[in-house]
């Protein structure tokens, strides 16, 4: 199987939702929402994806300065392509395009914690999330 890789390649929502089904992200993402997976693709600076011929078989999507921060805010690999090395070959493409100081940084479904921690991310339990319906406390 030869899968090709590219840098900020075009991927139209269709194939987004595709592979956000087909990884099993789709169960943590907003999958019956097209405009906001059209803006989650739309406003990422940075995408590193997986092509079998013209299908969309993985994808890290981030949000970076580069220099400092990546967010990796998706790592999606479709299931039938899963354990063939895609996943790590997504990330240290998406590694090699940052400044040596940027960390990369993600939040992990609790099923992925031990596959992080073997390819060599370190647990941090310093994040904090404010979800979308939830207020900032001004009082």
């Amino acid at each position: 199987m030869k899968i090709d890789y590219k840098i900020n390649a075009s991927i139209d929502v269709k194939q987004f939702y595709d592979l956000l089904v087909n990884s099993t992200l789709g169960e943590r993402r907003p999958i019956d929402d097209l405009a906001c997976l059209e803006g989650m693709i739309t406003n990422s600076n940075l995408m590193i994806s997986a092509w079998d011929a013209d299908k969309l078989v993985g994808l890290a999507r981030s949000i970076t300065d580069f220099n400092y921060a990546c967010y990796l805010s998706d790592l999606a690999v479709d299931q039938a392509y899963q354990q063939c090395g895609i996943g790590k070959k997504l990330q240290a493409l998406t590694q090699a395009q940052l400044n040596h100081h940027c960390k990369l940084i993600l939040i992990a479904a609790p099923s992925a914690n031990e596959y992080y921690e073997k390819i060599g991310f370190m647990h941090n339990p310093r994040c904090w999330v404010l979800e979308r319906e939830s207020k900032i406390a001004t009082q």
